[in-house]
């Protein structure tokens, strides 16, 4: 056999040998997710965005975390738009001094691309994030330092028309990938899959909601830790324009 063929045989019987050793510690929560967010058109073109979030851990027993983010959004056509804004997000902590927020602030942009087909609405968006994360201490729950990561997400949804009655809700199917980098994350590029199932449904003119189940999936920065988070999801959608 080739020396080449050779080396790269006893490389790749390495790296699966390494990476079978290596195992995954999968902590599974109940989380309890929900949000009210709002598209505002100033004009054709122009418009504002915002949201709030909060997300608590034992369903909904415990606190998660808390955010809010805002920006302005741009309208080229019907289907494509462009948002950008800041956010900021406040991160349960605990520590030996008590539960504390570790701050987290954002820069964000982000290009949205909604598609009809038949009797599906596809809709396509790609995020990009600038965070400054609070490490705190766990001794006092003081700010230690501050950690930074760009962040890059790519979501696809589906939402699908089953029966033709708007009295009926829509199924809504949707994945959400997320991968970071920065000079501390070393292990866990791969940050977080979100997966979500539900239903949406129109309350009003202006109001509609959807409900249903997120599976989120995180590494956590030691790159063997992951959170398996079982989430009920309802999201609240003021959209007046």
């Amino acid at each position: 056999m080739h020396f080449k063929r050779k080396l790269f045989l006893i490389l790749t019987i390495l790296t699966l040998h390494l990476n079978g050793q290596q195992q995954k510690n999968i902590e599974n929560n109940s989380q309890f997710w929900t949000s009210v967010n709002s598209t505002s058109r100033l004009s054709s073109q122009w418009g504002l965005v915002a949201d709030f979030h909060i997300r608590r851990d034992n369903f909904i027993k415990d606190p998660n975390f808390y955010f809010l983010r805002v920006g302005g959004a741009y309208w080229l056509d019907e289907q494509f738009s462009f948002v950008g804004g800041v956010a900021a997000l406040w991160l349960a902590t605990d520590t030996e001094a008590g539960l504390k927020y570790a701050l987290e602030k954002r820069i964000y942009q982000q290009a949205l691309w909604r598609n009809s087909i038949r009797n599906v609405v596809f809709l396509q968006r790609i995020r990009v994030e600038q965070r400054w994360h609070q490490v705190l201490n766990n001794e006092d729950g003081m700010v230690d330092r501050i950690r930074y990561s760009t962040r890059f997400r790519f979501l696809l949804s589906g939402k699908i028309l089953i029966v033709k009655n708007n009295a009926f809700p829509k199924l809504v199917i949707a994945n959400e990938v997320l991968i970071q980098f920065g000079e501390e994350v070393v292990y866990n590029t791969f940050d977080q899959n979100r997966l979500f199932i539900g239903i949406s449904k129109r309350i009003n003119k202006d109001w509609s909601f959807d409900l249903g189940y997120m599976n989120v999936y995180q590494q956590l920065y030691s790159g063997v830790d992951y959170d398996m988070n079982h989430t009920l999801r309802l999201f609240f959608y003021y959209t007046p324009d």
